[in-house]
């Protein structure tokens, strides 16, 4: 596929899917340079001071009135978190008493205080961490312009654009809803950056972390952002708009197909049936699993639900969200996963690891951590009464984990039972398969659990020793090792042979090559983003289980990973006239 393989491709991280083209508008801030400067007049400093201070908190109230429009409210509460620091009294007493007994500028002032909670943010090894730093170096930066008595003026025209930018900030991209921007490129940034999250809010397509997008983009520059594979093509060739065209064209002809198959089942040409579910991480995402026709929810990550919370939630806010989920699902299935707290995920405490993902994280600091995991567990008891709510714990690698969390569920249906409280007593209660241990103990913890849930983004990276954020070893993240598969054959037809039901709930349900094997493995269910629900269901339909068994025989005796992987892309162009490299992944 040499149209991906010229010098003007560059690759990032795929934070907001879709397809657009458009012209570039770079988005350069002025930089606010700060000096440390003597002052004469305090007062008048410190009126400056407050008129911007006030200044600010307009400014992000009415940035927080525009997100609630376009976002809804719980996303928007990012913009009112930010209000309430610029009404911090001991932040707002300590510039200004250093103002007065400093008798400095106040613009060095305010840059010196918040650039503490930057460097402190900064030097977190967590992602969301590191992210937070660029927010509070927004409101700094807003503080400091508003002392100046600057205005920001947007140069955006009316034509659709594609912004390059160094960063984004949430307000910026809010702003940025009400104008023609059909998608944003950014040299720093990541999955959890609220731009990326506030951009798949609002269904604009966004590739982040290029690193040197500002320094290779002009203004002007045709560009094509694929934020489904994080690739940006910068004055793309007759081939390569070729290449794309053909892509919307597709994708706007599969729309409409995909629609018709709302509400039929994902079953094989000779009757095999296949669960579909779907992945929850943002409550704006219900709507969409519903609308495309989900068989409701296998993995609800609870930890990035309560991300748009301020503080870590309640045992009465958590059974009021999962009440309402349920409410809103039934008759459907909603599996709630146990916080996965802790990895690439940020812990609630302050701890620094040699290397988090091989340290306290899931069920490991659950345990560890009894009240908050007895809050969690008694508020998804509470909200069971529908009996439709499963739980499930992440990050299991021993057989005591499971018993422990089992006498730990039996002692809050106890006290819920105790205190007269109505809770579904049958409710199943599951594990991740993600970590090698609990593969090969399928047999021993099917005695324990309901069912299995195979998280393949763990499981791959701890089977293969490679790190998936790391870009130097990413070309040895492969789901398609023979090992993996190998792997995922034996957890599922072990649990098979104990009775358990199995799912999988991984990054590799959602890939289009891979559905025919993990169907052939024996999956009965699979767990997928909301968007991936019409097309997955839509490959089921025209597979023939048994035709798919025999490919994953071969496929079981393949020694290398490349051997595989044509495999499966012969039989899907063989089945749907044309690669799956050519049209749905890069």
């Amino acid at each position: 596929m040499t149209e991906l393989k010229k010098a003007n491709v560059y690759r990032g991280i795929p934070a907001a899917p879709g397809i657009r083209i458009a012209e570039a508008f770079l988005f350069k801030k002025d930089i606010e340079r700060v000096v440390e400067e003597d002052i004469l007049d305090v007062d008048k400093a410190l009126e400056n001071f407050n008129e911007a201070l006030v200044k600010s908190k307009d400014e992000l109230s009415k940035v927080f009135s525009l997100a609630v429009d376009k976002l809804g409210e719980k996303r928007a509460a990012l913009f009112e978190a930010q209000i309430m620091i610029l009404d911090d009294p001991i932040l707002i007493k300590t510039i200004v008493d250093r103002i007065i007994d400093e008798k400095k500028n106040s613009e060095f002032i305010v840059n010196s205080e918040f650039l503490k909670y930057q460097n402190l943010m900064s030097m977190s090894e967590e992602p969301y961490m590191k992210e937070r730093s660029h927010d509070i170096e927004d409101i700094k930066n807003r503080i400091i312009r508003n002392i100046r008595k600057k205005k920001w003026k947007s140069r955006i025209t009316e034509e659709e654009i594609i912004l390059v930018s160094n960063s984004l900030t949430p307000a910026d991209t809010v702003l940025f809803s009400r104008l023609k921007v059909t998608g944003y490129v950014t040299n720093f940034g990541g999955l959890t950056s609220h731009a990326a999250i506030v951009a798949r809010s609002l269904n604009v397509p966004a590739v982040v972390g290029l690193h040197e997008a500002t320094e290779n983009i002009n203004n002007g520059d045709r560009l094509i952002i694929d934020g489904f594979n994080g690739i940006v093509v910068v004055n793309p060739d007759d081939e390569q708009l070729e290449f794309y065209q053909r892509k919307l064209k597709k994708l706007s002809q599969a729309d409409i197909e995909l629609a018709k198959l709302k509400d039929l089942p994902a079953i094989t040409l000779d009757g095999k049936k296949i669960d579909i579910l779907a992945n929850l991480d943002m409550s704006e995402e219900l709507e969409l699993i519903i609308q495309n026709g989900g068989e409701g929810v296998g993995l609800m990550r609870t930890e990035q639900i309560f991300q748009e919370y301020d503080s870590f939630p309640s045992e009465e806010e958590q059974t009021t969200v999962y009440s309402n989920y349920a409410q809103k699902l039934y008759p459907l299935p909603l599996t709630i996963r146990a916080f996965d707290i802790g990895g690439d995920k940020v812990l609630p405490v302050d701890v620094r690891e040699p290397n988090p993902m091989l340290g306290w994280r899931g069920i490991r600091f659950l345990l560890d951590n009894r009240s908050l995991f007895k809050s969690q567990v008694r508020a998804v008891l509470k909200a069971s009464i529908h009996k439709n709510i499963k739980f499930m714990i992440p990050m299991v690698a021993s057989f005591k984990e499971v018993k422990l969390t089992r006498v730990l569920f039996d002692e809050c249906k106890n006290e819920l039972t105790n205190e007269g409280v109505n809770f579904d007593n049958h409710m199943e209660l599951g594990i991740m398969i993600e970590v090698p241990s609990a593969a090969l103990m399928i047999k021993d913890l099917a005695d324990e659990v309901d069912f299995f849930s195979i998280g393949t983004n763990d499981l791959i990276q701890y089977m293969l020793a490679v790190d998936r954020g790391n870009d130097i070893v990413s070309n040895q993240y492969q789901e398609f090792h023979p090992a993996i598969i190998r792997t995922l054959y034996f957890i599922i037809s072990e649990a098979k042979k104990y009775e358990t039901k199995v799912t999988l709930c991984g990054e590799m349900a959602a890939d289009y090559i891979a559905l025919p094997l993990l169907v052939g493995l024996g999956l009965d269910s699979i767990s997928v983003s909301g968007s991936v629900i019409p097309h997955a269901k839509q490959i089921i339909r025209a597979l023939n289980y048994k035709e798919i068994s025999e490919l994953v025989a071969v496929c079981l005796k393949y020694k290398t990973e490349k051997e595989i992987h044509d495999a499966l892309d012969k039989f899907y162009f063989d089945k749907f006239g044309e690669s799956s490299k050519e049209f749905y992944s890069n």
